[in-house]
């Protein structure tokens, strides 16, 4: 896969950038002063609390929705000055709670990301590049096998690595996972974590932004993190020096020990914490 060329969006330029942001809603703040660069070929965490503020955060990376104060830039562009759907063309947005409800196959809900529909387009025949590039996403995810079968009898975990498929079918320049090993089990998710890991060296260009509330949830490529209390940052910066007892406690407002090990981390509560 390719990432696009569009010259609108020059080599160098930051893919996302969020400037002393602001989010409120109701009289409340839900981001207040965030700030964030995203790079080409970086792998940003987003961790919190529920209730944190790291949904809204992915909202706004998403061009879903705007600050009420400060700036997000998406590719180059800024948040109120552009059609948001020439942004999200460039966007691959990976949603566990997908609405799709009808028995598409497979390989129909992967090729509706060209269209970024939860339907098939019935105007809009794929071409046969396009069919090609769905079957290539099919196989490297690992779901070759379920091709023609029925999204309603996939398991959550094939669901996952379906939607991933899906969200790369427009060759995007990044990747957005909204706590994408919800309701997984074990093997479920080490098989996406491996999936997202492969993607990642395969795909070197394509950056991506991850939310959880899980540090096991984190693939080993992650590179960078941000830590999230009440909408506010805490913590940004290169992965090692974020993930840490020390911060990832400060952010939970808990006594967190951080293990990190081949790649993976681990988080347990100290129990030499006074």
């Amino acid at each position: 896969m390719e990432t696009s060329q569009n010259p609108e969006y020059p080599a160098g330029v930051p893919l996302l950038e969020a400037a002393q942001v602001d989010v409120v809603r109701g009289g409340r703040y839900l981001l207040k002063d965030v700030s964030l660069t995203v790079r080409a070929g970086e792998h940003w965490a987003v961790l919190g609390a529920n209730g944190a503020g790291k949904s809204t955060l992915l909202s706004l990376l998403g061009a879903v929705e705007h600050p009420t104060a400060g700036a997000v830039r998406v590719l180059g562009r800024q948040l109120g000055k552009v059609d948001v759907r020439e942004l999200r063309a460039h966007l691959g947005h990976v949603n566990p709670r997908h609405p799709l409800r009808s028995p598409l196959t497979v390989r129909q809900v992967v090729l509706t990301g060209v269209t970024q529909s939860i339907e098939p387009d019935p105007f809009r025949k794929p071409t046969a590049e396009q069919l090609d590039h769905a079957e290539e996403l099919i196989h490297t995810l690992g779901v070759a096998h379920r091709a023609d079968s029925a999204w309603t009898t996939l398991s959550q975990g094939e669901r996952g690595r379906v939607l991933i498929a899906r969200a790369l079918m427009p060759e995007p320049r990044l990747l957005l996972l909204d706590e994408p090993a919800t309701g997984l089990d074990l093997t479920a998710r080490e098989q996406l974590l491996e999936s997202l890991d492969g993607l990642r060296r395969r795909f070197p260009e394509v950056a991506s932004v991850l939310v959880t509330h899980h540090l096991e949830e984190l693939p080993e490529t992650t590179s960078h993190a941000l830590l999230l209390r009440d909408g506010l940052v805490t913590a940004v910066g290169p992965a090692a020096e974020v993930l840490t007892t020390e911060l990832v406690s400060d952010c939970f407002r808990h006594p967190i020990r951080i293990g990190h090990s081949e790649g993976r981390w681990t988080a347990r509560t100290r129990r030499d914490a006074p």
